[in-house]
């Protein structure tokens, strides 16, 4: 799924492997175009879940264990495998909600992380998430699995090239911070309850100077040495909660 605030909207088919991400897909009014079950799976609920989606248009096979391995991605297929269609998630959707905390994401390679990402700016009340240069794809199968379900419900945007991204922001009043390992302005004396886009670099090299000149300021999750920096899904959660924290007025 892309794209720029140019682009024109389409539809990406995703792959859902598991139980729990179909039943999130369902809930979340995502439309399934296929659904295989394992023939064996004989559970109520499992029957239930796919009269849901041959309700709602979708077709749903049952198959053999061998076939289901054959289909999915991961080493022990769950029992269930599925392809959704999502709706397409332009830049200006992922910066329309106010106050907006949007995560600018910049070579976050790992897939686990990007997903681990999107569930913690949803569990925290995140406005969006731009997946730039570099980036796992957010709708790749292990992202989705990392998510779980909640990048059917958060705005992400991918392929976005990062400058386009925080030009965008700054127009609409959007402050772009930086987050570093160390020596930025500590996390808990930077004023979140303003609209804010962080800027998160990837695993290893992090934010690159291109990147770091994007910025109006700097922060840094304080840490206790020896510690030098976070697992970058970590560091997005702390200041995802953080900002939930001042949002809500807790001192």
């Amino acid at each position: 799924m892309s794209s720029g605030a140019a682009d024109s909207p389409h539809d990406v088919g995703v792959l859902l492997d598991g139980e729990h991400l179909l039943r999130e897909a369902v809930a979340s009014r995502i439309p399934i175009e296929v659904a295989a079950l394992r023939a064996d799976a004989g559970r109520p609920d499992l029957q239930a879940l796919a009269e849901e989606i041959l309700a709602e248009g979708g077709r749903v096979f049952e198959v053999t264990t061998a076939v289901l391995s054959a289909m999915s991605p991961v080493r022990e297929p769950s029992g269930v495998v599925a392809i959704a269609s999502l709706p397409a998630t332009t830049l200006e959707r992922t910066l329309e909600r106010e106050p907006q905390l949007v995560f600018l994401l910049h070579g976050v390679q790992d897939p686990g992380n990007v997903g681990a990402i999107v569930r913690a700016s949803e569990a925290c009340g995140a406005t969006g998430i731009v997946a730039g240069e570099g980036c796992a794809d957010p709708y790749g199968w292990k992202a989705l699995r990392g998510s779980m379900g909640s990048i059917f419900r958060m705005p992400v945007a991918h392929k976005v090239p990062l400058a386009e991204a925080a030009r965008a922001a700054k127009a609409r009043g959007i402050r772009v911070v930086a987050a570093l390992p160390r020596g930025g302005e500590p996390l808990p004396t930077v004023d979140l309850r303003r609209p804010t886009g962080i800027l998160l670099g990837g695993e290893g090299p992090g934010l690159t100077e291109t990147a770091l000149a994007l910025a109006d300021g700097t922060l840094s999750v304080p840490m206790q040495e020896p510690v030098e920096s976070l697992n970058v899904s970590v560091a997005a959660a702390i200041i995802a909660y953080e900002a939930s924290r001042q949002r809500a007025g807790v001192l």
